[in-house]
C-alpha cells in the first residue's frame, strides 16, 4: 500500500488514539487482533508500514470502518449545503451526507385537506418542529406538535405528518430506512 505522508500519520495517530480511547493495553488490542504487541507499536510509532494486513484487524478490534481511519479530507466536508426536493405540497432539504447511517433533513409541510397516507417503515422518527404547527397522525391518533416542541416514536407504527393552518417546518432524523420513506416517497 502506497503510503501519503498525511494519510501515514492521521492514521497512525487515529489507531493508537483509538487504542488508548477504547483503554486498550497493546497487549489487549493484540489479544483482540492475532497481531504481536511490538507490531502494533510499530505501526503506531511510523516503524511499520501501513498495510491491509494490520489495517484490517485493527479496525476491526477498535470498532471503526477502514473508510474512517482512512479518510483524510480537509474542511471541505465540514459544510452540507443542502438542496430542495420539492414533492408535491412537502420540500425536503438533506441535511446530513447520504453516506452515514443515521440522516437529518429539514422539511416544509405546505397544508393539504384530508388526512394523508400513513407509511410504516422499521425504526424510530424524532422531529422538532421550527416554524408553524404540525400534526402526527400516528395510527388512529392525531398528535398536535407546536412550534419548539419535539415529538419520537415507533415508526412500525402506521405514520404521517400534515401542517396544520399555514407551511410549518422541522427538522426530523431517521436511519437508512426512514430516508427511504420519507425522502423518497
Amino acid at each position: 500500500m502506497a503510503e501519503d505522508p498525511d494519510v501515514d500519520r492521521v492514521v497512525r495517530t487515529r489507531l493508537r488514539s483509538l487504542r488508548t480511547t477504547l483503554g486498550y493495553s497493546l497487549d489487549e488490542l493484540a489479544e483482540r487482533t492475532h497481531l504481536s504487541p511490538s507490531t502494533i507499536s510499530r505501526v503506531e510509532t511510523g516503524k511499520r508500514a501501513l498495510g491491509l494486513d494490520v489495517l484490517l484487524p485493527l479496525a476491526t478490534a477498535l470498532q471503526v470502518s477502514l473508510d474512517a481511519l482512512l479518510n483524510v479530507e480537509g474542511d471541505h466536508d465540514v459544510v452540507i449545503r443542502p438542496t430542495p426536493n420539492r414533492e408535491g405540497t412537502r420540500t425536503t432539504w438533506l441535511l446530513s451526507r447520504p453516506d452515514g447511517r443515521t440522516m437529518a433533513a429539514k422539511i416544509r409541510l405546505e397544508p393539504t385537506t384530508g388526512k394523508p397516507r400513513q407509511r410504516v417503515h422499521p425504526g424510530h422518527d424524532w422531529f422538532v418542529v421550527i416554524q408553524g404547527r404540525v400534526r402526527l397522525w400516528l395510527g388512529d391518533r392525531q398528535i398536535d406538535v407546536e412550534t419548539g416542541e419535539a415529538a419520537e416514536f415507533a415508526t412500525m407504527t402506521p405514520h404521517a405528518l400534515s401542517a396544520i393552518d399555514g407551511p410549518a417546518e422541522l427538522v426530523m432524523t431517521f436511519d437508512r430506512d426512514g430516508q427511504r420513506a420519507h425522502v423518497h416517497q
